[in-house]
């Protein structure tokens, strides 16, 4: 199985965004949170200013509902952050810390 078989197969069995929760109230909701959150919180982090690419939910909601709908478990994310970093940290992969004008890593 190539590795774009086996995302493939991953998706399908976790079904579409819409299926997980993430419907037209996610939409209206996350714009706004974007708007009022509008860099990403992990870059900021390590003093860099990047625009927001996507909410996500610090603690992965897994299905529950309240937890989905709960601001303060929402951040403000780029795209790298979201869709690397992110991912990574929730499967249990290291991810590289970023390293300061200092040469010591950010916290």
């Amino acid at each position: 199985m190539t590795e774009t078989d086996s995302k493939r197969d991953y998706d399908r069995r976790r079904g579409s965004a819409r299926k997980r929760g993430y419907t037209r109230a996610w939409d209206v909701a996350a714009t706004a949170f974007k708007r009022e959150n509008s860099l990403c919180v992990m870059c900021a982090k390590e003093g860099r200013w990047t625009p927001v690419f996507a909410v996500d939910h610090i603690i992965p909601h897994k299905g529950d509902p309240k937890l989905f709908w709960e601001r303060s478990n929402w951040q403000s994310l780029c795209e790298r952050h979201h869709n690397r970093d992110k991912r990574n940290l929730e499967r249990g992969f290291r991810v590289p810390q970023a390293v300061g004008a200092d040469g010591w890593p950010i916290e």
